[in-house]
């Protein structure tokens, strides 16, 4: 990605899982199933390497052969991952199935590379990182979600004010201590500055209501900005005084897989691009600046879908800056 700044922008740290899909197939003799690398932190992390977001990694990667395809794709799309340790431990398995091109998992998680990571194999956070994405079901199991917790808190609390964003991408059929897993949400929340949901997260993590006031309802627990992607209908952005709406363009879709995922990386990538990867420039973006950021990472996610699996698009795929050719916007309030 090309950007107007002299100076490069900084890199971004992605720690959360990394996962074998195993995707339906049909053939002669019945279902079967692909392998194909993902997680959505993962997912992430070729997504914002893709579009030109200097980017790392973190997290248990096994030395099975599951790993080495995890390690392969991760390398082909420049993702630093130099932190992962190799770890003598199977990787995680999600069986896919799809209900009306909506995708349903079963995980198979026990004992695994990066389930087991515990605080003492938390790495050094290189210098040039400025940014830190986590979430995912990562956050779900331990020790993996105390010890991604411990990282974040360590991260937002060493004084150089680095950004944080959090994708919680609830999967309530994984959640075994409901009570605890919404705790740390609410704590993480209250670490990040950018927290993205789905409309479905949010209903989960809020309850009941409109839109508009889950998402402040979500604001109140310290974020600046929240994030809630709609589908087909695109997605929101709102800050304290900033209500903006960009549609969805319509595509082909093929499956949804890894969709939030490439948002997640679209609206980060769109933030370097206009140097604005660090906290006190996300407070003050203004609407125009916001909502094409919420284009680029709309723009972004559509391409994903209309492709089976995760395999978000690079950012040749995507012509002009971040924003042009954007899908049409709309806002309320003042920024």
């Amino acid at each position: 990605m090309t950007s107007s700044h002299s100076t490069p922008a900084p890199a971004l740290l992605c720690v959360g899982e990394a996962l074998i899909d195993m995707v339906p197939r049909q053939t002669p003799e019945g279902q079967a199933f692909l392998p194909l690398p993902g997680g959505a932190v993962f997912n992430t992390a070729i997504a914002a390497a893709r579009l030109g977001l200097p980017t790392w990694f973190w997290y248990g990667l096994s030395t099975d052969m599951f790993g080495d395809r995890l390690r392969g794709a991760l390398a082909a799309a420049g993702v630093d991952a130099s932190l992962c340790r190799p770890a003598d431990r199977p990787s995680t398995l999600a069986f896919v199935t799809l209900v009306a091109g909506q995708a349903r998992y079963l995980f198979l998680d026990e004992n695994t590379a990066g389930r087991m990571l515990t605080p003492a194999d938390i790495p050094a956070v290189p210098a040039e990182v400025g940014a830190l994405f986590l979430g995912g079901i990562s956050l779900v199991v331990e020790p993996v979600g105390t010890t991604i917790e411990a990282m974040a808190t360590a991260f937002a609390g060493d004084g150089r004010g680095r950004l944080i964003m959090l994708d919680p991408n609830v999967r309530p059929g994984f959640i075994r201590d409901e009570a605890a897993y919404r705790a740390r949400i609410r704590r993480l929340i209250g670490l990040s500055h950018i927290v993205k949901l789905s409309d479905e997260d949010l209903g989960w993590l809020i309850g009941a209501g409109g839109l508009a006031d889950q998402a402040r309802t979500v604001l109140a627990m310290g974020p600046r900005l929240v994030l809630v992607t709609l589908g087909g209908r695109g997605a929101h952005a709102f800050t304290a005084t900033f209500d903006g709406h960009v549609a969805a363009p319509a595509v082909a879709v093929a499956d949804t897989v890894g969709a939030g995922d490439t948002f997640n990386a679209g609206f980060l990538a769109a933030l370097a691009e206009q140097g604005a990867l660090d906290p006190a420039a996300v407070a003050g973006l203004g609407s125009e600046a916001l909502l094409a950021a919420l284009a680029f990472a709309v723009r972004a996610a559509a391409v994903s879908v209309t492709r089976v699996g995760a395999d978000p698009p690079w950012r040749h795929e995507l012509a002009g800056e971040p924003g042009s050719q954007a899908p049409a916007a709309s806002s309320t309030g003042t920024s």
